[in-house]
């Protein structure tokens, strides 16, 4: 009986602990939404908490996750932007090495405006009778030209703005893909040379990398960078597609001491690039930055830069010949205006710069003209990152194609669309140690390579249906442009090369 007395007790006083412990967390709670109350009360900066305390709070929660709920639960697969689920399905469903065929038809609306057609040969090449697309050289004047093959590479994207586990993945992957990675203007990190991949180094509008004690253009810094073997070019950044018209911009939270290092920048303070070169003024400048890193450095070296006026393009095409040819930028890598992975004012963004569909073949064209095709080589850059965009670019007439959010997506890149911040939930874009553990690199490593390979497959599919043996055999009478009268346009008598010569009598945009 003693004993059962005893048990009682115990379990009375558990009983009476539990309810002090149940109490004490409702009193918490009460007090802390009392807290919240008083705070939404007597704030001016939110209209709606200060009239609806508490409640008006659950607005901001609900904008704060509406984008994810309409990417799980609401839009359908073609709907979303920048892209959309069957976009990122292709991707990520390739870099994991799945079957990407689909059955039942496609959910593409092919009457779009815009959408392009590819016209199938009745006698497609038979497997036997296909071949990998031949390399292409660039920068034949150049002491140490380079010799590149990769039909789809990966554009640039700073160390910095990507963790560092993201760019070891990419340059393992890289290499195992046989394509090249660029640095963007960050510099030039130990992750980036860790996979033996070719590089192609980014000159920004900072210098990053490349830049002496007072923030100019180092020869020896150029030196010590070509001195890397796996350095294959240098590009000289003039605008970037997430935001043409301004420098780079990595937020305070993301400038590591290993960042400040490379960049030679405070910590963790914004680094914010220049609108341009200060030191490029005109054509002239361009032309004679684009001679020094190559004489320096003995490596091919080009430009890259988002179209909007293009009087200057004209320009330039007009003083490479009478300076001689043998000046002339040894690639054009041309951004789109519709963004990019970069932190960027919305104004930039959204509506600044034209988009790769007009000003890829307007380059192109333009330098058809001019004479000067087979001495500049073309990389196309933004948005492309389906077989089907990829092809396009190539029926157009690009020598490469790169891509840097279809390689992001490989990584495994959820869209969550926080690239601007440091609190990305896959570990690409963040210098969250926690975050970054989620990120395996020798696993995305494979990706990277599965995503390169299944967009050769992809591509070399289309071309091969299309009558020709490899992608860079592709022309643009082999593709069609849906019409608003809902008639398809081959490319060949959209852009000729008579429309562009048109558009170089028109005034010059300064």
């Amino acid at each position: 009986m003693e004993q059962f007395n005893q048990m009682s007790d115990m379990a009375a006083n558990g009983l009476q602990i539990a309810t002090t412990l149940f109490l004490a967390v409702i009193g918490s709670i009460i007090l802390v939404l009392a807290i919240m109350l008083v705070a939404d009360l007597v704030q001016t900066r939110d209209a709606v908490r200060r009239n609806y305390p508490l409640i008006g709070r659950f607005r901001g929660l609900f904008t704060e996750l509406g984008e994810f709920f309409r990417q799980y639960f609401f839009a359908m697969d073609r709907e979303e932007m920048p892209f959309n689920r069957a976009e990122r399905e292709w991707v990520s469903t390739s870099a994991k090495g799945g079957d990407n065929t689909v059955a039942f038809g496609s959910t593409r609306n092919l009457g779009i405006v815009g959408t392009p057609i590819f016209v199938n040969c009745p006698f497609p090449k038979l497997s036997e009778h296909t071949e990998d697309a031949p390399a292409i050289t660039i920068g034949t004047t150049a002491r140490h030209p380079y010799s590149a093959q990769s039909i789809i590479n990966i554009s640039a994207m700073s160390y910095g703005a990507l963790s560092r586990p993201a760019v070891r993945a990419l340059s393992n992957g890289a290499a195992m893909a046989n394509c090249w990675m660029n640095t963007g203007e960050g510099g030039l990190a130990p992750a980036h040379l860790e996979g033996g991949c070719d590089i192609v180094f980014q000159i920004g509008t900072a210098l990053y990398g490349v830049r002496d004690k007072d923030g100019q253009l180092s020869d020896e810094k150029l030196r010590e960078v070509a001195a890397h073997p796996q350095v294959k070019m240098f590009e000289i950044k003039l605008s970037q597609g997430a935001k043409p018209g301004k420098g780079g911009i990595l937020p305070a939270a993301k400038v590591t001491e290993e960042i400040s290092q490379i960049r030679g920048i405070p910590v963790n303070k914004a680094s914010i690039s220049p609108n341009r070169h200060t030191n490029v003024n005109n054509i002239s400048d361009l032309l004679d930055m684009i001679a020094r890193v190559r004489e320096v450095t003995g490596k091919p070296t080009g430009f890259k830069s988002v179209i909007g006026a293009y009087g200057w393009l004209n320009d330039l095409c007009e003083e490479i010949h009478r300076r001689g040819i043998d000046c002339a930028p040894d690639f054009i890598t041309i951004d789109s205006g519709d963004g990019g992975t970069g932190a960027a004012p919305m104004p930039l963004m959204d509506n600044m710069g034209l988009t790769i569909r007009e000003s890829l073949p307007l380059v192109i064209d333009l330098l058809i003209a001019h004479g000067l095709r087979d001495r500049i080589k073309v990389i196309a850059s933004g948005k492309l990152i389906t077989p089907a965009e990829i092809a396009w670019a190539y029926c157009i007439g690009t020598d490469f194609v790169n891509s840097a959010r279809g390689f992001m997506f490989a990584l495994g890149c959820i869209q969550a669309m926080k690239c601007n911040k440091n609190t990305c939930p896959t570990g690409i874009t963040t210098h969250n140690r926690r975050l970054q553990r989620g990120l395996d690199p020798e696993d995305k490593a494979v990706r990277v390579k599965n995503f390169v390979e299944k967009v050769r497959y992809g591509v070399g599919l289309t071309a091969h249906s299309c009558g020709v043996a490899h992608p860079r055999a592709l022309k643009r009478y082999h593709c069609r442009i849906m019409q608003q009268n809902q008639k398809s346009v081959p490319l060949d008598e959209l852009f000729t090369a008579e429309k562009s010569l048109s558009l170089i009598s028109v005034p010059k945009a300064s």
